[in-house]
């Protein structure tokens, strides 16, 4: 229902906006660092949406002025003995694999800092829309471990081993400019507008066929990285399920009946 917002625990809200999601970190007073009552919020939000067929674009925003999600709560990691925190693993990769895993395309709206695990999450998306305030980076290595949120697998597949390489070992944080340069973010627009932004363009792939969205955005997953050949047969899978649906019966008659197709999502 567009207008209408749900709270996902204490620390994770969703607003609608007709066919669009917006997925909001809601944590301020600790800029967004995802602590496990935070990972908790942010899992049971995306299963809620990703089953949610009216949800045909999910945009991932932040509460905080200054900042998209500043990664691990460090403070609460320091207080875990060694088997807490292998306890409490899971919980954190859920929250990351839980952005990534959503059937529909996904826009970070990033502002401010999106650091660690909060970078991570910006990766889990398929765009991101970032304004001209964003710092972005992977340290963990100046903290003595990995980024352990997908940060190793999905940033080379965004600009290439070698750069993810230099980025994960220095450990240094980019500024906008040289992260849209370097292709950590898709999109740069003007302090403050990455909001409006996000939800512009996510508005704009709503239009389309939810059933062509989500069928592309497998193909585009499950292709990544294969053979020519092989790619190509996940492409077909992918086409096999679109082909015979009310979607694209729909959209092929709006088209020659000349007026806006109205989806049946199915």
């Amino acid at each position: 229902m567009s207008g209408s917002e749900e709270r996902y625990g204490e620390f994770v809200l969703v607003r609608r906006h007709g066919h669009v999601a917006e997925l909001v970190l809601d944590r301020p007073k600790a800029m967004n660092a995802v602590s496990m009552a935070m990972a908790r919020s942010i899992i049971a939000a995306c299963a809620a949406l990703g089953g949610d067929r009216d949800a045909r674009v999910v945009v991932v925003t932040s509460s905080h002025e200054r900042a998209f999600c500043v990664g691990a709560d460090l403070k609460e990691r320091n207080g875990m003995s060694d088997a807490e925190l292998l306890r409490s693993r899971p919980l954190s990769r859920g929250a990351y694999t839980g952005v990534l895993e959503l059937p529909m395309p996904t826009i970070a709206a990033v502002h401010g800092y999106a650091l660690g695990g909060g970078f991570e999450l910006a990766l889990s998306c398929d765009v991101i829309v970032a304004d001209g305030t964003a710092v972005v980076g992977l340290p963990e290595v100046s903290v003595g471990v990995i980024p352990g949120g997908g940060g190793t697998q999905l940033l080379p597949r965004r600009v290439g081993a070698a750069r993810a390489a230099e980025l994960i070992f220095s450990a240094r944080r980019v500024e906008a400019p040289e992260a849209r340069a370097l292709g950590l973010v898709d999109e740069l627009v003007e302090a403050g507008q990455d909001r409006e932004a996000a939800l512009a363009l996510a508005a704009r792939m709503a239009a389309n066929s939810p059933v062509g969205l989500r069928a592309a955005k497998r193909a585009l997953r499950l292709g990544h990285g294969l053979d020519l050949r092989t790619g190509l047969e996940v492409e077909d899978a992918a086409w096999r399920t679109v082909a015979f649906s009310g979607d694209r019966a729909e959209g092929v008659a709006a088209f020659n009946e000349k007026r806006s197709p109205e989806w049946p999502g199915e």
